[in-house]
Parts: C-alpha cells; structure tokens; sequence
C-alpha cells in the first residue's frame, strides 16, 4: 500500500514514518497542501492522507479517481475540507481520526483563557523589554463568573471535567445534549457538579462571562459568531475559539472589538487560515487585512492551530490514521468512515 501525504511537517514524519515501516507502508510524503493543482502528486499511490488545510473539493476528488486513488485518509477530526458527496459518487473512502486527545485541546483552550484573561502575553512582551509596569494588565477572578461551553462532544467535556476546579458556574449549548446532565441525575452532579446546565444559545450568549467553542463546523454553525450574537453578548466578554476558525464571522468580530464589545479574544483557528498557518511567514508581507487588523489588538492571541499540539495527540493520530488504513484493506468495519 503506498500512501501519498500531503501537507507533510517534520513531525509528521517523525511520528508516521517508523509505523510505516514495521507495518510495510511506503509513504510519498509531499510538503505540498493537496488542491487542484496537486493532486496529480499523488500519481502511482492508492491512498492520500491530509490534513485540516488540505482542500478536497469535487475537482480534486475528480482527479484522485482518475488516479486510482481508494481512500482519503484524514489526520485529524474535521472533515469540512472534504466533498463527500463528490467521494462517495466517485467510490472513494474517507476516513477521518474522531477522537485523538480531547485533553490536549480542553487544556490549551484552558490555557488561552488564563493568558487573555490575565494579559499574560502582554506581560512577557513587556518584561523581554524590561518593562516591570502592571498598569493594564489587570484580569479578573474567574471563580463564581460564567463560562458557556458551546458544544458538549468530547473535548467540550473534557472542558467542562478541567474547569470543575474553577467553581465557574456552567452553561451549555449542543443540539444533542448528554441526558444524565439534563436528568440532573446524582452520577451526572458527581461527574460534572452541581453548577452545570444546559441552556438555549441564547441565554448562553447572554449570561456568559466566558464563551468557549468546542463544536466543529457544519453549515448550522458556520459563522454562528457574528453580529447578532455578538450583540447578545455581555460588554467584556472573554471569547476562546480552538474548534474551526469559520465557526465566527472574522468581519463581524472585528467590528466589535473596535466597538470594545470584548474583554479579550483568544483564537487558535481562523476563518482564512489556509495559506498561513503552520508555515513560517516571518519574512513576508501579509496580504490578509483581516488577520493583520486581528494582531492589532492587544486583547487579542492569535496562535497557529495548535491545540491538538501535543506528543500524546501525534502517537494517537499517527496509529488510528494506519488502523483506519488497514481496517480498509482488510474488509474490515470501518469505525471511521465519514459519509456525506
């Protein structure tokens, strides 16, 4: 089996390539994002793996079939840059990783949140400079305020396990809530706690200190951060996104934040992410407005989607992506398959 990847960084091979070997795969890897112009890279292989930004749309999905390609392996948990009606017309399997460490997400969305809450990426830009002042950079207790959580998946509950030592008091929004939650049942306040239910959107938006986004990106949640929501929102609000950046209308963010609507806003995703992240633009000129407008602002940390960052996670994706891939060779049940 010889499996053509796409997007490669060197970690990747550091985690993929000694499974490869003592399973037999031979790996292409190409540093290339998979897209229209690309795809003919994957000439000679059965199966392309890809990442978040990797663009699969029915052109390239048109052209992996003319290649023989079987399968589309999927390194991660969101399949939003797959056509899957084109895959399934075209008899082409996607196969995605759904669950590789909701921890290390729930943890770094933790994190984003103590650092914009207590400016604390203010404070080592200062003190690099030998700036001991503390003016502006004061935070808040986060004890006894709201978070909402939108989503309640696993990393949303990995989330809401993190935060119990907060004693924050907890909203949550999912179309498909947990019932032991709902129920209020004695297992669900031992898991969870007493401070925990589940709300419209609405109220969530309304009564949250705090909002969180742990839901991935569907056209039901594309850009249900926007003007609207935004002005149901409290003044001062504290937003973190580690979920999808199209999850909010970066337009309409940026309106508020000139409107100083927010506290403070934490984003490891981005709606036009694509071409930058995960690579070095150090040295070139930034054509994106918007994400230079976002820099700006000082209540504002962009990081570069690495929230699922961790050695844990990689081990995780590396040998669920070759489950997957050997699970389809073998005629065997597909756990993962993703269909339209």
């Amino acid at each position: 089996m010889k499996i053509a990847f796409f997007d490669t960084k060197p970690y990747d091979k550091v985690w993929f390539e000694p499974i490869a070997k003592e399973k037999g795969f031979d790996i292409v890897f190409h540093e290339e994002k998979l897209k229209n112009n690309t795809a003919i890279m994957a000439k000679g292989c059965d199966v392309v793996c890809i990442f978040v930004n990797d663009t699969v749309d029915k052109e390239v999905i048109s052209t992996l079939k003319e290649l023989g390609i079987k399968a589309i392996l999927l390194r991660c948990a969101g399949f939003n840059n797959v056509d899957l009606k084109a895959a399934k017309e075209a008899d082409i399997v996607v196969l995605r990783v759904p669950s590789y460490s909701p921890r290390a997400v729930a943890e770094y969305a933790l994190g984003l949140l103590f650092a914009i809450n207590r400016k604390i990426h203010r404070a080592y830009a200062r003190t690099r400079d030998f700036n001991y002042n503390i003016n502006g950079l004061m935070g808040m207790d986060l004890v006894n305020k709201t978070i909402g959580i939108v989503g309640t998946g696993k990393i949303g509950q990995a989330m809401m396990s993190i935060i119990r030592g907060l004693d924050m008091r907890v909203l949550l929004y999912d179309p498909y809530p947990i019932q032991e939650i709902i129920d209020k049942t004695p297992e669900s306040k031992e898991r969870w706690g007493a401070n925990v239910q589940y709300v419209d959107l609405d109220t969530l938006l309304k009564e949250s200190d705090v909002i969180s986004l742990h839901c991935p990106l569907t056209k039901d949640t594309q850009y249900m951060i926007n003007k609207d929501s935004i002005a149901k929102m409290k003044d001062g609000v504290l937003l973190v996104n580690t979920s999808r950046g199209s999850l909010v209308n970066t337009q309409d963010l940026l309106d508020a934040l000139a409107a100083k609507k927010f506290g403070g806003v934490a984003l490891d995703v981005y709606e036009e992410e694509d071409e930058y992240f995960f690579e070095d633009m150090s040295d070139e000129i930034i054509s994106d407005d918007d994400l230079v407008r976002l820099t700006s602002y000082r209540n504002v940390i962009i990081t570069s989607h690495q929230a699922f960052f961790t050695q844990e996670a990689m081990e995780a994706i590396a040998n669920v992506t070759f489950y997957n891939i050997e699970c389809f060779m073998k005629g065997e049940e597909l756990k993962n398959i993703v269909l339209p």
